[in-house]
């Protein structure tokens, strides 16, 4: 007989075809408002420290599939990498090598996601035609120069177009409205708690996780405990002792463009050489359907503050961006267009250049997920789905997590 669980144990009765039992009423199950012999598990507590896009696809996932989640930010959602990014996804764009799994599945999460949360409205999602152009910055103003497939708002010295991403293999979203709007669904719909304050440290007994204690004395409870700290993960020496991550510092701007209807949805990977001569640079172009135009580059290696409020954009880089946008396109230069933002993210980068996803090595319960360099508001969804699968299964189904264990850097050592 199969006990209905939406059933009040009371209404359930015994079967009468077992006449040799003289006291049936025995066999009867107490009341649901008695204590019983058969009780609901308890959902596993998981603390997530990190609220950039990593650290928020692995809670939506972990709490979408039953885990009570408690996410830790030091400063604000989204406020770091995660708010300043591009969002621009690739379907194949990593085939070859060791993201090519994660970033196909990734890619494919992020349109059902966008099904699932209206994400064309509510965080800018949208597929995208991405081109390779070449342009040579001159002292003159932009003239009109389109050869192929450039669309008719780059108006300036664009040669040697290419296609290099269609509607079907490349998109686009708005990074921090993604990362809210995810949050937002897990909070409202399976629970996730929102905790403002710095982690601090990982409490463990008998070589098992307990809890996150932060730097003011709280101390969060939980049977597993995922570090998705970004370029931050130095701060736990139980990671800091296995690998490093070091950062790369980005520069953007965003702009409002005046003619907001002329700007098509096509992404632009540049070629860009300056004016001055030397080597060419390579800034991006990303118009959003929000009305806004991001453009990014000039990247170097940094270190990494404290505090992710403390991270500001160096003027000169800002001011070849500012440059680069009149020489692409007269609806992107001063006056024409508004500037919104002038900012700088860091961006993780593991040893190997590969991300670091997975239990750390030696410790029951204390998970990883960091080293995603620009690929971060890709490969979030991806990342949050297998770690939610390994954390309550075992084991990661939607994409072989081995190349990404970190692990990997503990065998390393000692050797």
């Amino acid at each position: 007989m199969l006990l209905s669980p939406t059933l009040p144990f009371s209404s359930i009765s015994v079967p009468t075809k077992f006449p040799h039992l003289k006291y049936p009423s025995l066999f009867l199950i107490r009341s649901s408002s008695s204590p019983s012999m058969f009780t609901t598990p308890q959902p596993k507590k998981v603390a997530v420290c990190g609220g950039g896009v990593i650290g928020v696809c692995t809670a939506y996932f972990l709490s979408k599939n039953g885990a009570a989640v408690t996410l830790i930010e030091q400063s604000s959602v989204a406020c770091a990498a995660s708010g300043k990014a591009g969002g621009f996804l690739a379907l194949d764009w990593c085939d070859g090598g060791p993201l090519a799994s994660l970033a196909r599945a990734s890619f494919n999460l992020h349109r059902s996601l966008a099904q699932e949360l209206n994400g064309s409205e509510s965080y800018g999602y949208r597929p995208l035609t991405t081109l390779s152009v070449s342009i040579t910055e001159s002292s003159s103003s932009s003239s009109s120069n389109r050869i192929g497939p450039v669309p008719s708002w780059v108006d300036g010295p664009a040669k040697s177009p290419r296609t290099i991403g269609s509607t079907d293999s490349t998109a686009q979203v708005h990074p921090q409205l993604f990362t809210k709007t995810l949050l937002s669904k897990a909070m409202e719909d399976y629970g996730v708690e929102l905790v403002i304050g710095k982690a601090e440290r990982v409490e463990m007994a008998d070589g098992k996780t307990r809890g996150v204690v932060l730097d003011d004395g709280r101390e969060i409870g939980a049977d597993a405990v995922v570090l998705a700290l970004g370029p931050w993960s130095k701060r736990f020496s139980v990671l800091g002792s296995i690998f490093r991550v070091y950062g790369i510092k980005a520069h953007s701007i965003v702009l409002e463009p005046k003619e907001v209807d002329r700007i098509t949805p096509h992404a632009l990977f540049l070629t860009y050489y300056p004016a001055q001569g030397g080597k060419p640079m390579d800034p991006e172009i990303y118009p959003r359907p929000t009305g806004e135009v991001y453009i990014c580059g000039m990247s170097a290696q940094a270190e990494v503050p404290d505090d992710p409020e403390q991270i500001t954009p160096v003027p000169e880089s800002i001011n070849v961006l500012k440059r680069v946008a009149t020489s692409v396109s007269s609806h992107l230069v001063e006056g024409e267009a508004a500037v919104k933002a002038e900012q700088a993210c860091i961006l993780p980068c593991s040893e190997d250049d590969v991300p670091i996803i997975g239990e750390v090595p030696g410790i029951k319960g204390c998970y990883v997920a960091t080293g995603h360099s620009c690929w971060g508001i890709l490969n979030g969804p991806a990342t949050g789905a297998a770690m939610s699968e390994l954390i309550l299964d075992g084991h990661a189904s939607i994409v072989d997590l081995s190349r990404f264990n970190p692990a990997r850097f503990a065998s390393a050592l000692k050797k």
